[in-house]
């Protein structure tokens, strides 16, 4: 991958925390509010693409399998 995909899967991924994190305040799931706010803030920490999207895959899925 180069660098405009890892920049969509930024901005793709990002905007997908952000629903998380409003979701999990209006409904006080506290699951989605930390995958939202995950979401949002470790692509800054990943360089590789591959690892960012598999972990944006992840973080994505843990509102859906983990109900509490």
């Amino acid at each position: 991958m180069d660098t405009g995909t890892a920049l969509v899967f930024w901005v793709l991924l990002s905007a997908i925390g952000m629903g998380y994190f409003i979701y999990g305040i209006r409904q006080r799931n506290g699951i989605a509010l930390a995958a939202g706010a995950a979401l949002c803030v470790y692509p800054y920490f990943v360089s590789n693409p591959y690892v960012m999207a598999g972990v944006g895959i992840a973080l994505v899925a843990l509102p859906f399998l983990v109900r509490l």
